[in-house]
């Protein structure tokens, strides 16, 4: 090879990698919904496993200050993408924000309706003429009088109290009989550490249409469909890392911040959500979509019926 094959080659290559870290350098911005909890086991792995890199993103992680907030966001063009609820997206979409689902991270229900297991409220029909607390105003209406109608108890015969964030405390306290919200990987755990057993109605046993619990939400205008492929075949290989490797996975989501996940009551969480993952984030059922917003439109939660068809694109 001569000295100016040599250089040309070299050249070359330079180009090359540098074509590969440019691909690698495309910033993606995700908000949660929350605090990082075991809820978010897959994203947390596949930053830490260094899935989004092998996909050409760069994640950047954000925890919202508000938790009302992080669709507004993304509505908002502030935001990439960022975690959600199906029932919520449902309503954004109706009230005119531009949105779409982008996937799907808990493909399952976690919301419960929590009492104490102490005799008290052994059925909801033991609910009428209770409280009932709640921390985020929403659609509790729709679904509390479907669960409760269905054992002759009407929504009006029970008080709904916001206590905001403190619902575990404001069951173990007396403060209210039972909480509509605390989720079945969490709140169940807390108050089990707590000393208070707790016994849990699941909404979709009870009448509710079942539903996606957490998704991820792009802005319907902007959002790149070979992004969002990318980032679900991270995600997607990282739920399958978790599910195969439940063990190593904990310890690997820990440590993206040990200060405030390495406890005993995330490790419970972690092991009661491991089978609730979507094992395939970007596969949708659309009549899933369709049947929980005529469940919200029945129940006039929504003034308009959105179709799956037009909020939920399908990707590979």
């Amino acid at each position: 090879m001569n000295k100016n094959t040599l250089l040309s080659a070299i050249a070359l290559f330079a180009v090359l990698v540098s074509n590969n870290v440019m691909a690698a350098e495309k910033n993606l911005t995700l908000m949660l919904d929350w605090f990082v909890n075991p809820g978010h086991g897959p994203i947390i792995i596949a930053k830490e496993r260094g899935y989004f890199e092998q996909a050409g993103l760069q994640v950047k992680i954000e925890e919202p200050a508000d938790p009302s907030t992080p669709a507004k966001l993304v509505a908002a063009g502030k935001v990439d993408l960022a975690v959600s609820y199906q029932p919520n997206l449902t309503m954004d979409v109706s009230a005119g924000l531009p949105l779409i689902r982008a996937s799907t991270l808990v493909a399952t229900p976690l919301n419960t309706l929590l009492v104490l297991d102490n005799g008290k409220n052994d059925s909801l029909a033991d609910l009428k003429g209770k409280k009932i607390g709640i921390s985020i105003s929403g659609n509790e209406e729709a679904t509390l009088s479907t669960m409760l109608g269905q054992e002759g108890v009407k929504f009006s015969d029970v008080n709904i109290i916001n206590v905001g964030w403190a619902l575990s405390s404001s069951l173990a306290s007396g403060k209210v009989d039972a909480i509509w919200g605390g989720f079945r990987n969490f709140e169940i755990n807390q108050l089990a550490l707590e000393g208070y057993k707790a016994k849990a109605f699941y909404p979709e046993e009870h009448g509710v249409p079942s539903y996606d619990e957490l998704i991820f939400v792009a802005n319907a205008n902007t959002y790149n469909k070979e992004d969002i492929e990318a980032f679900n075949k991270a995600i997607q290989q990282a739920t399958t890392y978790i599910v195969n490797h439940p063990s190593e996975a904990w310890e690997q989501f820990v440590a993206y911040a040990p200060d405030t996940l390495n406890n005993e009551l995330n490790k419970r969480a972690w092991n009661d959500s491991l089978s609730r993952f979507a094992l395939r984030p970007a596969a949708v059922d659309f009549k899933r979509y369709d049947d929980y917003a005529h469940f919200l439109y029945d129940h006039q939660i929504i003034n308009t019926l959105p179709k799956a068809k037009n909020y939920v694109p399908t990707f590979d």
